[in-house]
């Protein structure tokens, strides 16, 4: 039992130093009925083929993807999740303003 205790805390350590070093954005895309979706990602241009190709998320999907409007670089995902859900809270107009400022 403590055997499984100690590889579970190194496996989620090892976890947390390669998150570390991975770049996490927030985005946000526009949909083809003039919609706005956030996002995060390490990897801006695979995200966006996904969503092009219909696999990214479920909203996406239901809309259609148009374009990519803006990408921010955060420290980590945990920044980059909680940006997101900041501005998912947003207006149409405040998600703009965001991530213009």
């Amino acid at each position: 039992m403590d055997y499984f205790i100690k590889v579970t805390g190194l496996k989620a350590l090892i976890y947390l130093i390669n998150d570390m070093k991975k770049i996490w954005f927030v985005y946000l895309l526009e949909c083809l009925d003039g919609s706005y979706y956030a996002g995060v990602t390490n990897d801006v241009d695979k995200r966006m083929k996904s969503h092009a190709e219909g696999k990214g998320s479920k909203y996406v999907y239901g809309k259609g993807f148009k374009r990519l409007i803006a990408v921010i670089p955060c420290k980590n995902k945990s920044e980059a999740c909680k940006a997101e859900y900041k501005i998912k809270q947003l207006s149409k107009e405040e998600k703009l303003k965001w991530f213009n400022t």
